[in-house]
């Protein structure tokens, strides 16, 4: 993968991330990340998962992801839109039913899979 994101590559990843949370499928969520990639959100320190916000490897993200895949109203997410850049995308995102729109920042490794990733949330107005 060029260091550059193609727009049709961050759209494509974008549409298939969204879709595998909206399916509640959590090894298709994961089949986008490389195995020992991090995750940083204020959630996961919210959540007391983790004191710094930062999980890393799919091992510590899967519980995590399963307990919000669990939540009720179950995760639905409406692509907004997605930003590329060099060796990342950003996708935004509304979080229908919990009254959130999110970027996700994922830094991509040279196989196409997110070798990191930050959410950033807002309230939606």
């Amino acid at each position: 993968m060029s260091l550059a994101i193609s727009p049709e590559f961050a759209e494509e990843f974008a549409r298939e991330w969204v879709e595998a949370w909206n399916s509640g499928d959590l090894e298709r969520i994961l089949s986008h990340y490389c195995d020992d990639f991090e995750m940083r959100s204020p959630l996961i320190a919210e959540r007391g998962c983790s004191s710094d916000g930062c999980l890393r490897g799919k091992d510590a993200i899967r519980p995590y992801w399963a307990a919000g895949l669990a939540a009720t109203p179950p995760i639905q997410f409406e692509l907004i839109g997605v930003h590329c850049g060099i060796g990342a995308i950003a996708i935004c995102y509304r979080s229908i039913g919990r009254g959130k729109i999110v970027v996700e920042r994922i830094e991509l490794g040279p196989d196409g899979k997110g070798i990191r990733a930050e959410a950033l949330y807002r309230e939606d107005f």
